[in-house]
């Protein structure tokens, strides 16, 4: 079954009127999700986001390999 959240990720609203809203589905199966949207303008920000991780991460690692080396943190290694 489906999950379904009538939260508007972009502004955390409660969409009210789901049967005229836009929406758009991620996932498939079980763990798909379907996404209500206050505006269309909503859904097109939304999907312009860059998903974590499609981006050159090597500034994180930086940031990630001196957190493993500060005493105070301890090692993530």
């Amino acid at each position: 079954m489906m999950r379904i959240t009538t939260t508007d990720p972009m502004t955390l609203n409660e969409v009210i009127e789901v049967d005229k809203a836009p929406f758009l589905i991620e996932g498939e199966g079980p763990n798909a999700i379907k996404i209500y949207f206050e505006s269309e303008q909503n859904r097109e920000d939304y999907l312009a986001i860059e998903m974590h991780g499609s981006g050159d991460l090597s500034g994180l690692k930086e940031i990630f390999d001196a957190m493993a080396e500060n005493p105070n943190t301890g090692s993530i290694n």
